[in-house]
């Protein structure tokens, strides 16, 4: 199913599970009700950080907004995997795997041009993240603090905070990123 098709169908079930209207869901978001009603037609291409604050409008996992129902093992081929970038596209997402009712976290594999860097909201509270960089130069800015990688390494941090991947190198950097999300809140949040 298309990015489009499958925020349309969450957004729907979501507000719906809620009972918010349109302008409701605006006011808990931050977005305008007619870029909302584009959403759930399916219509648009919301950028990541679109979805992020729809997701803290609602207080779900940002992948809660792209979930299919999947079977156990299932291969998930790159192919199918839907890809997410910003509207510079110097940052570009791949989500394999969404949270649901019986998994608490998030497998997407991320990408940062040279050069480039890419601001992210926080997550929602207690939630962690798990970095793992495979190629390239990365460094994790926090209001606190700055982490540099390097290929092989691995950073586990509060993702609850804003942060900031930055590429000081040429090349992309490509990672493996885990979101993981407290048990006590996906039970309230799916």
């Amino acid at each position: 199913m298309e990015l489009g098709q499958l925020l349309a169908a969450n957004l729907q079930e979501l507000r719906r599970e809620r009972n918010l209207s349109l302008g409701e869901l605006s006011k808990l978001t931050g977005i305008s009700k007619p870029v909302l009603s584009e959403m759930e037609k399916g219509s648009g291409n919301p950028t990541i950080s679109t979805l992020w604050k729809i997701a803290r409008g609602f207080q779900v996992p940002y992948t809660r907004l792209l979930e299919e129902v999947e079977p156990l093992g299932r291969v998930v081929h790159r192919s199918d995997v839907l890809e997410q970038s910003e509207e510079a596209e110097h940052y570009r997402t791949y989500f394999y795997y969404n949270v649901t009712p019986e998994r608490n976290f998030e497998l997407i594999i991320g990408e940062v041009d040279g050069h480039s860097e890419h601001p992210s909201a926080g997550h929602g509270p207690r939630t962690e993240e798990f970095i793992y960089l495979q190629e390239g130069e990365l460094t994790l800015r926090t209001a606190a603090q700055s982490y540099s990688l390097k290929p092989g390494d691995a950073l586990h941090f509060d993702s609850a905070q804003s942060h900031t991947y930055v590429n000081p190198g040429s090349a992309a950097a490509k990672f493996v990123c885990i979101n993981v999300y407290p048990q006590s809140s996906k039970k309230d949040q799916v």
